[in-house]
């Protein structure tokens, strides 16, 4: 015979457990990547409204929850999205064109070999102001969950 006590006490550690399995399954369908090369000759480029992009990897790693890294190919006079704000950090690496990036409240002009670094939440944008497609890298990183700073 279970007591009522044994019963309200597995209720309340329901919750709990849920969330640890939800979070097991997660990590189960998502592995965590390890040492891969990428190469540019066998990257698939998707068209889209601004251009091209080739995705190469959005899953966690031994250190962060979640590794985006990408190539875009962004059409002349156009930019890749409006100004915006998240709480991932990236980095940017112009491979190709003339572009300018949004950066600490003013628009700086980018070219190939550049590397534009967009801060935890700071107000940031892409465009590509030259005449031909302009082609970077993106390198995107989520913080650890329990590690997000808080807003105040």
């Amino acid at each position: 015979m279970m007591s009522r006590r044994n019963v309200v006490a597995g209720l309340l550690a329901m919750p709990s457990a849920l969330t640890a399995l939800a979070h097991a399954a997660g990590d189960q369908q998502q592995p965590i990547l390890g040492p891969t090369v990428f190469e540019w000759d066998q990257m698939q480029f998707h068209k889209t409204a601004t251009g091209e992009v080739a995705s190469l990897c959005k899953q966690p790693t031994a250190t962060v929850d979640q590794l985006e890294m990408h190539v875009s190919k962004l059409n002349p006079a156009t930019a890749s999205h409006p100004p915006h704000r998240h709480v991932n950090e990236e980095l940017i690496i112009i491979r190709e064109g003339d572009c300018e990036t949004l950066s600490d409240g003013k628009w700086i002009k980018v070219g190939p070999g550049s590397v534009v670094f967009n801060a935890s939440n700071s107000l940031h944008g892409f465009r590509n102001i030259g005449t031909t497609v302009a082609v970077y890298h993106v390198i995107n990183w989520s913080p650890n969950k329990s590690m997000v700073p808080t807003k105040t």
